[in-house]
């Protein structure tokens, strides 16, 4: 029986690689207001232009919004885009995180979008499959019930760090979650 348990999980955590390999250059939008007649490329295009990292329309190979798990949830759903390449993908991530750093009171919202209505924020972050979208979840839970202070995506992959004087733990799995107990 622990034969086929290591066998399950081995596969298991090889279609997630496989899985993960295949959302290497997406971003996902949450928090973005719908509306019916929402150009969703364009919505992409004035995001990247008031964060400063110019990109065509040609750099965006597919946008779309995508089904709600739970249908009950009034939140709007998410929006998943693929650029060109991954460096276009880090650039455009990573001038969100400037940009939201050097504005701290007006993060990236709809207003910026030029969505009129109530002003909500947007998250944009890297596309994770299923189960690394769990595991970053439930890295987060535990990180803030052991005090870590860090805890973020890179590439695919989740981090966790208790503070600035520790080294980074790279969380592959639920068993993981044990290792940041023992820091």
């Amino acid at each position: 029986m622990n034969k086929v348990k290591e066998l399950e999980k081995g596969i298991t955590g090889r279609l997630n690689i496989l899985e993960q390999h295949q959302r290497e250059c997406n971003l996902e939008m949450n928090g973005v207001p719908e509306n019916r007649s929402e150009n969703i490329t364009k919505l992409i295009g004035i995001l990247a232009s008031k964060i400063e990292c110019p990109i065509s329309e040609t750099d965006i190979v597919h946008a779309s919004r995508v089904a709600k798990i739970n249908k009950e949830n009034d939140r709007p759903r998410t929006i998943i885009f693929k650029l060109r390449s991954r460096l276009l993908r880090d650039s455009l991530l990573a001038a969100v995180q400037t940009y939201n750093k050097h504005n701290p009171r007006e993060k990236i919202n709809s207003h910026h979008l030029g969505i009129s209505g109530n002003c909500v924020p947007i998250y944009v972050s890297e596309h994770l499959s299923p189960t690394n979208k769990s595991l970053h979840a439930a890295v987060r839970l535990k990180a803030k019930e052991l005090g870590y202070k860090f805890v973020w995506v890179r590439d695919g992959r989740i981090y966790a760090r208790k503070d600035e004087f520790c080294s980074a733990l790279h969380i592959r799995s639920m068993d993981g979650l044990r290792i940041m107990e023992t820091r």
